[in-house]
C-alpha cells in the first residue's frame, strides 16, 4: 500500500477482516484511503455530499461519482438495485465507497438520510462474504444507525 493507513481498513484491503462501515481519522486525506484501495487491487469511488441538501441533490451526486449506469432511476429502489448488481463495472477484489460532506445532508432531512444509511448499509452486508467486498467509509463520524 501506498501510504500507511489506519489497521482497519489496512485488514480489509488485505482480506484479514470482512468489509463493512470503517472509521477515518479526521485529520487525514480520504484521498489515502482511495489510494490505498487502488494499490490493493480494489476500485475506490469518493462520493461528495458538501451542499447536498435533498433527494434531487443526492442522486446527482451519486450519478455522478459512482458512474452509475444509464438505466439508473434516480430512486432509492434504483439505487439499492445498482449497488447490489455491480455487473455495470469492471470486476475488481474489492470496492470502497468515500461519503464526504453527508453531515449537512443529514441534518436539513433526516428522514431521507435514514433512507440512505439504509440503502448503504445493505449494500455493504449484501457484499460482506463475497469475493467482492464493499466497504464504506462516512469520512467525518458515522451516520446516527451506525453507518
Amino acid at each position: 500500500m501506498s501510504a500507511r493507513v489506519p489497521a482497519a481498513l489496512a485488514a480489509v484491503l488485505d482480506g484479514r477482516t470482512p468489509a463493512g462501515v470503517l472509521p477515518w481519522p479526521a485529520d487525514r486525506p480520504v484521498a489515502d484511503a482511495l489510494a490505498a484501495a487502488r494499490d490493493a487491487g480494489w476500485t475506490g469511488a469518493a462520493l461528495g455530499l458538501e451542499g447536498v441538501a435533498d433527494k434531487a441533490g443526492f442522486m446527482d451526486a451519486c450519478t455522478a461519482a459512482l458512474d452509475l449506469p444509464g438505466y439508473f432511476g434516480r430512486n432509492w429502489d434504483a439505487l439499492a438495485d445498482c449497488l447490489t448488481d455491480l455487473s455495470w463495472l469492471p470486476p475488481a477484489r474489492g470496492r470502497l465507497l468515500v461519503v464526504t460532506g453527508w453531515q449537512g445532508y443529514a441534518a436539513a432531512v433526516p428522514e431521507e438520510w435514514a433512507v440512505v444509511e439504509e440503502v448503504l448499509a445493505d449494500a455493504v452486508a449484501y457484499w460482506r462474504d463475497s469475493a467482492t467486498a464493499l466497504a464504506l467509509i462516512m469520512a467525518g463520524g458515522r451516520g446516527r444507525q451506525g453507518v
